[in-house]
């Protein structure tokens, strides 16, 4: 099966909202091994001016990962998840995301294009807080490798 095209501008519904916490903050940080203390400690993140410790640039991958399952859950979209690759990921941040931040992704698929019997997906979620402000967009674009 191949993916279908007429996913191409969908919008999915909004995920339930994610509450950051400061502990799944320090788990990412130590993770990806940032080391700033702003990514630790939540007197040097209120020091920096942020209320509470700043998540790593990466961290909206975990908000985001509920929006692609739920792309990838879609009976009619035809992406077989065995067969994908992650192939791009990008960040656009209007603010950091700090800890107690109540965030909501809601996906629209921008574009699906066919390259050598493979199909490229590029996934947009756009990400807000608790009072709907633009925080990040997050963009991936899975690969789905054709039928061999």
């Amino acid at each position: 099966m191949s993916v279908n095209p007429d996913i191409a501008g969908r919008t999915f519904a909004p995920v339930a909202p994610y509450l950051v916490g400061r502990e799944k903050i320090r788990e990412f940080s130590r993770a990806v091994f940032a080391t700033h203390p702003i990514n630790h400690d939540p007197e040097a993140a209120r020091a920096a001016g942020y209320a509470d410790v700043v998540a790593p640039p990466t961290f909206p991958v975990v908000v985001q990962e509920a929006t692609l399952a739920q792309l990838l859950a879609e009976p009619d979209a035809g992406i077989d998840f065995t067969r994908v690759v992650h192939g791009d990921q990008r960040f656009t941040f209007t603010r950091p995301i700090v800890a107690g931040d109540e965030l909501t992704a809601t996906l629209t698929v921008a574009s699906v294009k066919s390259l050598g019997g493979h199909s490229m997906v590029t996934a947009v979620s756009e990400i807000v807080d608790q009072a709907g402000a633009h925080v990040v967009t997050a963009t991936s674009t899975l690969v789905v490798r054709g039928d061999e």
